[in-house]
């Protein structure tokens, strides 16, 4: 019996797929969780063998979460399903361990597919989103240049991040002026959109 718990911020779509998966053989959903960090602690709590994790969702993002459940849980196999198939969130997603990595457009069977395909140590990656991240640009952003911007994504002044990141106010302003310049925007609001949208975020 393959264990699950999955993790969507939107209740009618959770529900829809822990009945689709309950219909399934050898798959039983051990835990349904509407928040990023709710996944996290669940997983810890019940070890899972497989996580199921929208990217989208609040307390953590799906990527977030499937970090640190690398981190903490090795043993149990992450599989990212998103709206947003960004390819900048492909290769985050790859980076943090997660073995599958599909769009909700794909059919509902599939996702008992990945399921049972990652529980037994394959790789299951939607064929359109990696052709997508093979064609994209890569991040022109530095790692500190990243981490200052997510710091800014909720419009926290420049000593607030700057007492977050451990940095002086000039670093900061620094690199959120060298991440406006590199991706042509006109100003740190705009990057952490464009950031976003990309899927480096």
């Amino acid at each position: 019996m393959i264990r699950v718990l999955l993790a969507d911020d939107h209740l009618l779509i959770r529900e829809a797929l822990v009945l689709l998966l309950e219909t399934e053989d050898g798959i039983e959903v051990a835990a349904d969780v509407g928040r990023g960090d709710e996944a996290v602690d669940r997983a810890l709590a019940l070890r899972p063998d497989v996580a199921v994790l929208d990217i989208d969702m609040p307390g953590l993002d799906g990527l977030a979460a499937a970090e640190r459940l690398s981190r903490d849980l090795p043993g149990c196999r992450l599989v990212i399903v998103t709206a947003h198939g960004r390819p900048g969130n492909l290769r985050r997603a790859m980076a943090a361990g997660v073995r599958g990595f599909l769009g909700k457009d794909a059919p509902g069977a599939r996702l008992a597919e990945v399921i049972r395909q990652v529980a037994a140590g394959a790789r299951y990656i939607d064929p359109q989103l990696a052709a997508d991240a093979l064609a994209a640009e890569e991040c022109p952003l530095t790692p500190r240049e990243l981490d200052t911007l997510r710091a800014a994504a909720d419009g926290a002044p420049v000593s607030r991040i700057a007492r977050g990141l451990g940095l002086s106010e000039g670093t900061v302003r620094n690199y959120l002026s060298a991440a406006v310049i590199k991706l042509g925007v006109h100003n740190r609001h705009a990057a952490v959109n464009t950031a976003r949208d990309l899927g480096w975020l």
